[in-house]
């Protein structure tokens, strides 16, 4: 078959993201979509009315949904009542929306419009490169195996950012040279910086390579080398470097990105990861992919906390593994940073998969789960599900009883599996919890010098928060609802293992859990395009962008919660 005659496939990549976006919007009640709108039953489906002050209205199809939000958009377009225009590009409807936000905030439209045209323009990327990509995979076990289901992942949409595929200001070469999608191999830039610059925590690796070995023989003696991702080294052009900083010219060690992007494994060694600056921005314009020194510092502590909670709980000694991350050097500054992480040894005969690629398409349209089930649990997902379930609210909800939640959502969880050796979960980036100190206190006073002071409040509101939008739905509700097939017995799975932690922990935790979680009448949901592009902080009052909710139904409820 020639080229002229062949056939083409259909181009759904925006009618998708438009949905996706809307979907959003109205969970997040954006000019009072989901608060304002009447809800009207129409021949053809469900309708929101959302009036406008012109006395016109704008109409918005929509089905019955449940996971954060009662309603989803069914259909990729918003229409004018007046005129019954359909507007079914993203541009068309943000522009109407951004007509009914208050001026001080239609900046911000602006800008989520562009982070859809930078979205729309990598997923029609990921679609044209598919096949090219998923041919070259190659899976394997260990850590290193884990790189490809890396690649997987990134080409998921996440379960609840609309754009989350989007990075701000990346080129199409600057995607397929660096980002995990396209699982690509280049080598670091590095930088010698004046060794009183910089602050060093922990043994660094011994193929660390010396100012020397860079090709800067004239600095052996008084510099340090530091890693720059390439894509850093134009941004540090305009950044005001330590005195005598010298960028080297000759890039050394290989390295493969990970989901994360700003996180790379060394190919020499892929139990190595270096989490380095990147200076771009993923899942809202706001979160940006730089690396505040302050988070070395909290991801040490959090790794520490947790192993002494873990000495205090013996049964997930073998069950609960974590990347040691307390080895770092930095600047003081947001981009002359490194983590080192280190995976545990003994995983080279495990396969070893984040959350996050659960759900992601194989190379053979198939799911990943099914396939970890057709190796691991007789080709059941449910049962691989439920095992998952079982230690991930256990452990969980453990920590809730000394006050802990984790910012453990599905890139930063792993689970861990070989024949006949059980299931095990594996986590990294613990510089974001959310603590009640008096829990913590009570049991383990610490000190815990955690940096950010954000971390530590005195009662259990924000530490459920984080618990209910982390745990709960990111890495078990999104399961449910993104397997339709199995919905249903998912939900009634996460109910009952849910149910048998809160039990297990018992006490005041427990009754705590039960009360914010189990039997709430809804529950809180992430306000991501909000607090991270539509919004300023002073506008929208949040915190933290990452921490920034709305509310949604509490599926965990026998009839699925209020609408």
């Amino acid at each position: 078959m020639t080229a002229a005659t062949a056939p083409t496939t259909p181009d759904t990549c925006e009618a998708e993201l438009l949905t996706r976006v809307l979907s959003a919007l109205l969970r997040e009640d954006v000019v009072g979509l989901r608060t304002r709108g009447a809800l009207l039953h129409w021949a053809d489906g469900d309708w929101l009315r959302l009036p406008t002050p012109e006395g016109d209205a704008l109409l918005l199809p929509v089905e019955e949904d449940g996971y954060q939000c009662a309603y989803a958009a069914r259909l990729p377009l918003l229409m004018r009542e007046a005129d019954g225009a359909e507007l079914t590009s993203y541009d068309a409807v943000l522009g109407a929306l951004r007509e009914l936000a208050e001026p001080v905030d239609r900046g911000g439209f602006d800008a989520f419009a562009e982070e859809c045209r930078q979205t729309l323009a990598t997923t029609r990327l990921h679609a044209a490169t598919r096949t090219e990509v998923l041919a070259r995979l190659e899976p394997g076990a260990g850590v290193g195996g884990s790189l490809v289901y890396d690649t997987l992942a990134a080409r998921l949409d996440h379960p609840v950012y609309p754009t989350a595929r989007g990075r701000s200001g990346l080129s199409e070469e600057q995607l397929r040279a660096y980002a995990p999608e396209f699982h690509p191999r280049f080598a670091l830039r590095w930088i010698a910086l004046p060794r009183e610059a910089v602050t060093q925590t922990g043994a660094l690796p011994g193929s660390w390579p010396t100012p020397t070995t860079l090709g800067l023989p004239e600095v052996q003696e008084t510099h340090f080398a530091l890693p720059v991702h390439p894509l850093t080294v134009e941004a540090l052009s305009d950044a005001r470097l330590p005195d005598g900083a010298v960028l080297a010219d000759r890039a050394h060690l290989d390295v493969v990105p990970t989901l994360s992007m700003r996180t790379v494994a060394t190919v020499a060694d892929p139990s190595l990861h270096l989490k380095l600056p990147l200076a771009t921005a993923t899942l809202g314009l706001r979160n940006k992919r730089t690396v505040k020194p302050g988070t070395l510092v909290d991801g040490a502590v959090g790794q520490r906390l947790l192993e002494a909670v873990i000495a205090r709980e013996p049964r997930f000694r073998d069950t609960i593994l974590h990347a040691d991350e307390t080895t770092y050097a930095h600047a003081g500054h947001e981009l002359l940073a490194v983590l080192c992480r280190r995976y545990p040894a003994g995983l080279d005969d495990s396969t070893v998969v984040p959350l996050a690629a659960l759900l992601a398409e194989a190379p053979d349209g198939r799911p990943v789960v099914d396939h970890l089930a057709d190796r691991f649990y007789g080709g059941d997902p449910l049962a691989l599900l439920d095992a998952l379930l079982t230690l991930l609210f256990d452990w969980q909800t453990t920590l809730f009883g000394y006050g802990i939640a984790l910012e453990s959502h599905q890139q930063n969880v792993s689970v861990v599996l070989r024949p006949g050796g059980g299931l095990r979960l594996l986590f990294k980036d613990n510089d974001g919890p959310r603590i009640n100190s008096e829990r913590l206190n009570a049991v383990l006073p610490g000190p815990w010098d955690f940096d950010d002071a954000r971390i530590f409040g005195t009662d259990d509101a924000p530490v459920a928060d984080v618990f209910a939008t982390i745990t709960v739905h990111l890495c078990a509700g999104s399961y449910a609802f993104g397997l339709p097939q199995h919905r249903e017995a998912l939900l009634d799975l996460v109910r009952t293992r849910l149910t048998e932690a809160v039990d297990r922990l018992g006490g005041d935790a427990g009754a705590v859990l039960r009360a914010r979680v189990l039997d709430a009448p809804s529950l809180p949901v992430k306000a991501m395009v909000t607090a991270g592009t539509l919004l300023s902080k002073e506008r929208s009052g949040a915190a933290d962008i990452n921490k920034h909710y709305t509310t949604g139904p509490n599926y965990l409820l026998p009839g699925g919660g209020p609408a």
